[in-house]
């Protein structure tokens, strides 16, 4: 809605004010759409990302785009790099040296117990127009070549002035709250004051976008994500962008020494990449280049107020192993039921608490565990010191880290605060604060899988004919807050495929019952009977949703 202020400038308001159109910003829009939260995104840049970057989209990741309906549109996307799998770590490409840090990320198929989806190949540039397209067909407000200036927030809400890059029109806008998915050198977090904690910068690139015709000839059939050359005087990592004549390089760069970035011309670049590559006389023709920054850092806080961080804002993490982005896109999923709760008002503005209570330990973990990977597979460039080589004693781990993460504390009841936030292992199996099992049910008819019932409400699973049931028809009532219940077992609206049993694969009896959060991760489970499951059931979710 927009009209005049007293001062003559228009003044639009809006529920949720994003700020940043990359892929968490973007993300937030699409997720909030779903929901059905207006809101209106603003980002300084024209479009969307030129530059082939952030594409490894885990399990997880993909789990969320598959519930917002848009994994097919991804995944179309992503098709020339479909056939790509593995990390190769070689001196050159000539010939046969080196070895393979892995060839495929899942071995056997073994996720498909854990999951519906799979990882997915897909560069920013490619992921991006997917998700505009997506968030805009949802009603989202996504103004490109708009520039935040300045915000101030009081107890009802934040006001911030954008201008249009293009038009020089300024404008206010009023949300009730704001999102700031605006990237590492965050304004919005400067201008909050906010500080982090972590070791800071850990090394240097420049990303090279090159054509060539002759290096598809040399790298054969190996078919990588991306290949680390380790040439002592030409080293870097190397990334296919379509197999065939399109690639980028990451060269290490070294400003701590003095170098600068007006060093690294198309000569340089060039003769570097034939170096590394192995022959010397490859064609080779420099498109772009860009710097970039591997650290460590977390935001001390993900929340002041009415403003909220996400994304690169609140955290920045070693590439390798793709987390950074895969972490945001997360933040940006847990933030999005919660406004969308409090903003719909079933649940308290308490529940906005708990973003922070979940999401800024497994940021802590997972950007500790990308920089172990970073040593592990000899990162071009980075060269840890001795407290950072020692944590760095063991190889894999990523699934537990990407799908495995827990959250000790925040909106779920009976979690284990002691229990580590990526557990060494990945169990699913229902407890408090981790994602909710996988099982393919038949419904109606249709194959859907258990984390398809989680994205608008709270949904509870009990078999059929429980008690449980009613108390969740009551409880949606009185309360009121948005609940679905479904009986799961043969001759229920939901019937798990070969005879699977639910209540096992929850950790509960066929007496008890599981509440899964819109997010789909475990708010809290009852293991068998309660001597009164209506009661039991209310004051679970008042809690849950800080209502009391």
């Amino acid at each position: 809605m927009n009209r005049s202020g007293t001062t003559g400038e228009a003044v639009h308001r809006t529920p949720v004010l994003i700020v940043g159109g990359s892929l968490v910003g973007l993300s937030t829009s699409l997720f909030l759409g779903r929901l059905g939260v207006p809101h209106t995104l603003v980002e300084r840049h024209a479009s969307t990302s030129i530059h082939p970057r952030g594409r490894g989209n885990n399990v997880r990741t993909m789990e969320l785009f598959r519930t917002a309906g848009v994994q097919q549109r991804i995944v179309e996307a992503a098709s020339v790099l479909k056939d790509n799998h593995g990390i190769l770590q070689t001196p050159s490409l000539v010939g046969d040296a080196g070895e393979w840090l892995f060839r495929t990320i899942d071995p056997g198929g073994g996720l498909a117990r854990f999951s519906p989806a799979g990882w997915c190949l897909c560069s920013q540039n490619d992921l991006e127009p997917v998700l505009l397209r997506s968030a805009r067909e949802l009603g989202g407000d996504l103004r490109y070549n708009t520039e935040m200036m300045s915000f101030d927030q009081d107890g009802d809400g934040v006001t911030a002035r954008v201008k249009s890059r293009e038009t020089g029109e300024h404008t206010t806008i009023r949300a009730d709250y704001l999102v700031a998915a605006d990237g590492p050198r965050s304004p919005v977090r400067e201008r909050l004051g906010i500080g982090h904690n972590g070791p800071g910068d850990l090394f240097h690139n420049v990303s090279v976008t090159f054509t060539s015709r002759g290096l598809a000839s040399v790298v054969g059939d190996r078919r990588f994500i991306v290949c680390y050359l380790t040439s002592p005087d030409a080293d870097g990592a190397l990334l296919p962008v379509d197999n065939r004549e399109n690639w980028v390089f990451h060269a290490p760069w070294h400003p701590e020494h003095g170098e600068t970035l007006e060093e690294f011309t198309d000569e340089r670049l060039t003769a570097h990449i034939r170096r590394a590559v192995g022959v010397p006389d490859l064609d080779v023709t420099v498109t772009g280049r860009a710097a970039w920054h591997a650290a460590e850092r977390v935001a001390q806080r993900y929340a002041e107020g009415r403003v909220f961080l996400a994304g690169d804002s609140a955290h920045e993490m070693s590439p390798t192993g793709a987390f950074g982005s895969n972490t945001g896109i997360q933040d940006a999923h847990n933030l999005a039921w919660k406004l969308a709760a409090v903003l719909g008002g079933w649940a308290g503005p308490g529940l906005l608490d708990s973003y922070d209570a979940e999401r800024r330990p497994v940021a802590e973990a997972t950007s500790a565990r990308a920089s172990s990977r970073s040593v592990e597979h000899s990162h071009p460039g980075y060269t840890p010191d001795a407290e950072a080589a020692a944590l760095a004693g063991r190889k894999g781990g990523i699934l537990n880290v990407a799908l495995g993460y827990r959250y000790p504390r925040g909106a779920v009841l009976g979690a284990d605060p002691a229990t580590p936030v990526v557990p060494e292992g990945l169990a699913l199996n229902g407890e408090p604060g981790s994602r909710a099992p996988h099982l393919w049910l038949d419904r109606a008819g249709a194959r859907v899988s258990t984390l398809d019932l989680y994205e608008r409400s709270l949904v509870l699973l009990a078999s059929p004919h429980s008690p449980w049931l009613a108390a969740a028809a009551e409880a949606a009532v009185t309360l009121p807050v948005p609940l679905e219940a479904y009986g799961v077992g043969e001759g229920a609206d939901l019937v798990p495929e070969n005879g699977a049993d639910w209540a096992a694969a929850h950790g509960v009896t066929p007496d008890g019952a599981v509440l899964v959060r819109p997010d789909g991760f475990v708010a809290w489970r009852h293991e068998g009977r309660a001597a009164d499951p209506a009661r039991t059931l209310r004051d679970t979710v008042a809690t849950l949703l800080s209502r009391t």
